[in-house]
Protein backbone atom coordinates (compact mmCIF):
# COMPACT_ATOMS: atom_id res chain seq x y z
CA UNK A 1 0.00 0.00 0.00
CA UNK A 2 1.40 3.40 -0.98
CA UNK A 3 0.95 6.48 1.26
CA UNK A 4 -1.84 7.65 -1.04
CA UNK A 5 -3.59 4.31 -0.54
CA UNK A 6 -3.61 4.71 3.26
CA UNK A 7 -7.09 4.80 4.75
CA UNK A 8 -6.18 8.02 6.56
CA UNK A 9 -3.00 9.70 5.21
CA UNK A 10 -3.58 12.78 7.39
CA UNK A 11 -3.44 10.61 10.52
CA UNK A 12 -0.13 9.13 9.33
CA UNK A 13 1.27 12.64 8.81
CA UNK A 14 0.26 13.57 12.35
CA UNK A 15 1.67 10.37 13.79
CA UNK A 16 5.23 10.98 12.53
CA UNK A 17 5.85 14.15 14.62
CA UNK A 18 4.39 12.36 17.64
CA UNK A 19 6.83 9.48 17.18
CA UNK A 20 9.75 11.88 16.81
CA UNK A 21 8.71 13.79 19.92
CA UNK A 22 8.38 10.54 21.87
CA UNK A 23 11.84 9.44 20.72
CA UNK A 24 13.32 12.77 21.79
CA UNK A 25 11.63 12.52 25.21
CA UNK A 26 13.12 9.05 25.66
CA UNK A 27 16.56 10.34 24.71
CA UNK A 28 16.38 13.20 27.20
CA UNK A 29 15.09 10.87 29.92
CA UNK A 30 18.00 8.50 29.30
CA UNK A 31 20.54 11.34 29.38
CA UNK A 32 19.18 12.84 32.60
CA UNK A 33 19.11 9.43 34.27
CA UNK A 34 22.62 8.49 33.13
CA UNK A 35 23.98 11.86 34.24
CA UNK A 36 22.48 11.41 37.71
CA UNK A 37 23.70 7.82 38.09
CA UNK A 38 27.20 8.52 36.74
CA UNK A 39 27.58 11.56 39.00
CA UNK A 40 26.58 9.58 42.06
CA UNK A 41 28.18 6.20 41.36
CA UNK A 42 30.80 6.72 38.66
CA UNK A 43 31.04 5.05 35.25
CA UNK A 44 30.60 1.58 36.73
CA UNK A 45 26.83 1.92 36.31
CA UNK A 46 25.61 -0.64 33.76
CA UNK A 47 23.59 0.16 30.65
CA UNK A 48 20.85 -2.09 32.03
CA UNK A 49 20.68 0.01 35.20
CA UNK A 50 20.41 3.21 33.14
CA UNK A 51 17.54 1.74 31.10
CA UNK A 52 15.75 0.51 34.22
CA UNK A 53 16.07 3.83 36.07
CA UNK A 54 15.00 5.78 32.97
CA UNK A 55 11.92 3.60 32.58
CA UNK A 56 12.78 2.46 29.05
CA UNK A 57 13.55 -0.92 27.55
CA UNK A 58 17.04 -2.03 26.61
CA UNK A 59 16.05 -1.90 22.94
CA UNK A 60 15.00 1.73 23.28
CA UNK A 61 18.30 2.58 24.96
CA UNK A 62 20.21 0.81 22.19
CA UNK A 63 18.31 2.72 19.50
CA UNK A 64 19.16 6.05 21.10
CA UNK A 65 22.74 5.11 22.10
CA UNK A 66 24.20 2.12 20.28
CA UNK A 67 27.33 1.98 22.46
CA UNK A 68 28.32 2.74 26.01
CA UNK A 69 30.92 5.21 24.77
CA UNK A 70 28.23 7.03 22.79
CA UNK A 71 26.12 7.46 25.90
CA UNK A 72 29.08 8.65 27.98
CA UNK A 73 30.09 11.13 25.27
CA UNK A 74 26.58 12.59 25.13
CA UNK A 75 26.26 12.80 28.92
CA UNK A 76 29.57 14.56 29.47
CA UNK A 77 29.72 16.84 26.43
CA UNK A 78 28.86 19.92 28.50
CA UNK A 79 31.27 18.90 31.27
CA UNK A 80 34.09 18.61 28.74
CA UNK A 81 33.18 22.05 27.43
CA UNK A 82 33.57 23.40 30.99
CA UNK A 83 36.93 21.61 31.24
CA UNK A 84 38.19 23.33 28.09
CA UNK A 85 36.83 26.66 29.33
CA UNK A 86 38.77 26.24 32.60
CA UNK A 87 41.96 26.07 30.55
CA UNK A 88 40.99 29.21 28.62
CA UNK A 89 40.25 31.05 31.88
CA UNK A 90 43.63 30.06 33.32
CA UNK A 91 45.45 31.27 30.20
CA UNK A 92 43.61 34.59 30.43
CA UNK A 93 45.05 35.23 33.91
CA UNK A 94 47.84 37.81 33.78
CA UNK A 95 49.75 35.85 36.48
CA UNK A 96 50.84 32.51 34.95
CA UNK A 97 51.35 30.79 38.32
CA UNK A 98 48.02 31.98 39.68
CA UNK A 99 46.40 30.78 36.46
CA UNK A 100 48.02 27.36 36.83
CA UNK A 101 46.94 27.00 40.47
CA UNK A 102 43.42 28.14 39.59
CA UNK A 103 43.27 25.60 36.77
CA UNK A 104 44.34 22.72 39.02
CA UNK A 105 41.77 23.63 41.65
CA UNK A 106 39.00 24.14 39.08
CA UNK A 107 39.52 20.82 37.33
CA UNK A 108 39.90 18.83 40.55
CA UNK A 109 36.73 20.48 41.90
CA UNK A 110 34.90 19.37 38.74
CA UNK A 111 35.99 15.83 39.51
CA UNK A 112 34.80 16.12 43.11
CA UNK A 113 31.38 17.39 42.00
CA UNK A 114 30.78 14.51 39.60
CA UNK A 115 32.22 11.02 40.10
CA UNK A 116 31.53 10.11 36.50
CA UNK A 117 33.47 13.11 35.24
CA UNK A 118 36.29 12.21 37.62
CA UNK A 119 36.62 9.00 35.61
CA UNK A 120 36.09 10.65 32.22
CA UNK A 121 39.08 12.95 32.72
CA UNK A 122 41.44 9.99 33.06
CA UNK A 123 40.04 7.87 30.22
CA UNK A 124 40.06 7.96 26.43
CA UNK A 125 36.99 7.43 24.25
CA UNK A 126 38.12 6.49 20.72
CA UNK A 127 34.50 6.36 19.49
CA UNK A 128 33.59 9.70 21.07
CA UNK A 129 35.10 12.13 18.54
CA UNK A 130 33.50 15.35 19.90
CA UNK A 131 34.57 14.51 23.45
CA UNK A 132 38.12 13.75 22.37
CA UNK A 133 38.29 16.93 20.27
CA UNK A 134 37.47 19.05 23.31
CA UNK A 135 39.99 17.08 25.37
CA UNK A 136 42.65 17.78 22.73
CA UNK A 137 41.80 21.49 22.82
CA UNK A 138 42.11 21.54 26.61
CA UNK A 139 45.37 19.56 26.45
CA UNK A 140 46.98 22.05 24.06
CA UNK A 141 45.94 24.85 26.38
CA UNK A 142 47.45 22.97 29.33
CA UNK A 143 50.78 22.69 27.54
CA UNK A 144 50.83 26.45 27.06
CA UNK A 145 49.81 27.00 30.68
CA UNK A 146 52.65 24.77 31.90
CA UNK A 147 55.19 26.59 29.70
CA UNK A 148 54.09 29.97 31.05
CA UNK A 149 54.17 28.85 34.67
CA UNK A 150 57.67 27.47 34.20
CA UNK A 151 58.83 30.68 32.52
CA UNK A 152 57.53 32.64 35.52
CA UNK A 153 59.94 30.67 37.72
CA UNK A 154 57.22 29.22 39.97
CA UNK A 155 56.62 25.80 38.39
CA UNK A 156 59.41 23.24 38.62
CA UNK A 157 61.19 22.54 35.34
CA UNK A 158 60.74 18.81 35.98
CA UNK A 159 56.96 19.15 35.85
CA UNK A 160 55.36 17.31 32.92
CA UNK A 161 51.85 17.28 31.51
CA UNK A 162 51.85 13.61 32.53
CA UNK A 163 52.11 14.74 36.15
CA UNK A 164 48.71 16.38 35.67
CA UNK A 165 47.29 13.05 34.49
CA UNK A 166 48.76 11.38 37.58
CA UNK A 167 47.17 14.03 39.79
CA UNK A 168 43.76 13.56 38.15
CA UNK A 169 44.02 9.79 38.57
CA UNK A 170 44.99 10.18 42.23
CA UNK A 171 42.21 12.69 42.80
CA UNK A 172 39.64 10.40 41.16
CA UNK A 173 40.77 7.62 43.50
CA UNK A 174 40.46 9.80 46.60
CA UNK A 175 37.01 10.98 45.53
CA UNK A 176 35.82 7.44 44.90
CA UNK A 177 37.25 6.17 48.18
CA UNK A 178 36.01 8.93 50.47
CA UNK A 179 32.60 9.63 48.92
CA UNK A 180 30.19 11.38 51.29
CA UNK A 181 32.21 10.35 54.33
CA UNK A 182 35.03 12.85 53.76
CA UNK A 183 33.98 14.89 50.71
CA UNK A 184 36.70 17.55 51.11
CA UNK A 185 39.63 15.15 51.41
CA UNK A 186 40.62 15.79 47.78
CA UNK A 187 41.52 19.38 48.65
CA UNK A 188 44.23 18.16 51.03
CA UNK A 189 45.71 16.01 48.26
CA UNK A 190 45.68 18.91 45.80
CA UNK A 191 47.30 21.21 48.36
CA UNK A 192 50.20 18.82 48.86
CA UNK A 193 50.61 18.16 45.15
CA UNK A 194 50.81 21.87 44.38
CA UNK A 195 53.60 22.14 46.94
CA UNK A 196 55.48 19.39 45.14
CA UNK A 197 55.02 21.16 41.78
CA UNK A 198 56.16 24.61 42.98
CA UNK A 199 59.71 25.92 43.14
CA UNK A 200 61.20 26.90 46.49
CA UNK A 201 59.77 30.12 47.89
CA UNK A 202 56.71 30.19 45.64
CA UNK A 203 53.60 31.60 47.28
CA UNK A 204 50.84 29.04 47.72
CA UNK A 205 47.31 29.00 49.15
CA UNK A 206 47.10 27.70 52.76
CA UNK A 207 47.14 23.92 53.03
CA UNK A 208 43.57 22.68 53.59
CA UNK A 209 43.05 20.78 56.86
CA UNK A 210 42.96 16.97 56.81
CA UNK A 211 39.65 15.15 57.31
CA UNK A 212 38.80 14.57 60.96
CA UNK A 213 39.49 11.07 62.28
CA UNK A 214 35.84 10.01 62.39
CA UNK A 215 35.19 11.04 58.78
CA UNK A 216 38.33 9.30 57.58
CA UNK A 217 37.35 6.14 59.47
CA UNK A 218 33.91 6.18 57.83
CA UNK A 219 35.61 6.54 54.45
CA UNK A 220 37.84 3.54 55.20
CA UNK A 221 34.83 1.45 56.23
CA UNK A 222 32.98 2.56 53.09
CA UNK A 223 35.92 1.54 50.93
CA UNK A 224 36.18 -1.95 52.43
CA UNK A 225 32.44 -2.50 51.96
CA UNK A 226 32.39 -1.41 48.30
CA UNK A 227 31.79 -3.95 45.55
CA UNK A 228 35.17 -5.12 44.20
CA UNK A 229 33.71 -6.54 40.97
CA UNK A 230 34.74 -4.91 37.70
CA UNK A 231 32.44 -2.76 35.61
CA UNK A 232 31.25 -3.84 32.20
CA UNK A 233 33.12 -2.65 29.10
CA UNK A 234 34.92 0.25 30.72
CA UNK A 235 36.63 2.74 28.35
CA UNK A 236 40.42 2.73 28.33
CA UNK A 237 42.36 4.77 30.84
CA UNK A 238 44.33 7.64 29.37
CA UNK A 239 48.09 7.66 29.90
Amino acid sequence: MTPSDSPNPDADDQREPELRADAERNRERILLTARRLFAREGLGVSMAAVAREAGVGKATLSRRFATREGLISAVFADRMDAYAEATDAALADSDPWRGFVGYVHAVCAMQAADRGFADVLTMTFPAGAPLEARRAQAYNGLLELIARAKASGHLRNEFSDRDMVILLMANAGVIAATGDAAPDAWQRLVGYMLRSFATAGTELPPLPPPPDSRSLYRAMVRLTQSDPSGAENQPRHSV
